[in-house]
């Protein structure tokens, strides 16, 4: 009689061993593409002055890696750039913090390169703006003396990004 009392008491100790097991559907829910407010595009190209690196017109191209972190690479007339980006939220039509570097001009017509912080403000639709400040890493044969004696400048651009 003792076995079978124990017996039962295991069975039922385990039971209530499972019972902590909750499972919370709202964690578990998949989510799919017709959830609101989630934005599943992972890629943005941006046009505008001074994208691609400070270049007069250019474009930039960002490509996220995970929900809040992407990289970006432009080019446009006569200059590149590329940036790490961190979303201050998930998704690509979100405003984020970058470590930009622009490298303005291109052979003899090279002029300077900077690397800095920029925040960069995406509205939810089309627009963009950017500002943060940038070190002087390079000068080139074509760099103005009142450059070359500026460390620190400010990097700003302004344009219209399409998540694609």
């Amino acid at each position: 009689m003792k076995k079978i009392s124990l017996f039962i008491a295991c069975c039922l100790a385990t039971t209530f061993l499972f019972a902590q097991n909750v499972v919370d559907t709202v964690y578990t829910t998949p989510l799919t593409k017709s959830t609101p407010s989630i934005d599943f595009k992972t890629k943005a190209l941006t046009f505008g002055v001074l994208q691609g690196g400070g270049s007069l017109i250019g474009a930039d191209l960002e490509i996220l890696m995970s929900e809040r972190i992407g990289i970006q690479a432009g080019m446009g007339m006569f200059g590149y750039g590329f940036g790490l980006n961190y979303h201050l939220k998930p998704g690509i039509s979100t405003s984020f913090l970058s470590l930009a570097y622009w490298h303005q001009g291109v052979g003899n017509g090279f002029m300077q390169s900077r690397i800095g912080p920029t925040f960069v403000y995406r509205a939810k639709r089309i627009f963009t703006a950017q500002i943060g400040f940038g070190a002087l890493l390079g000068t080139g044969p074509n760099t103005p003396d009142a450059i070359k004696e500026t460390p620190i400048c400010l990097l700003y651009s302004i344009g219209l990004y399409f998540p694609i």
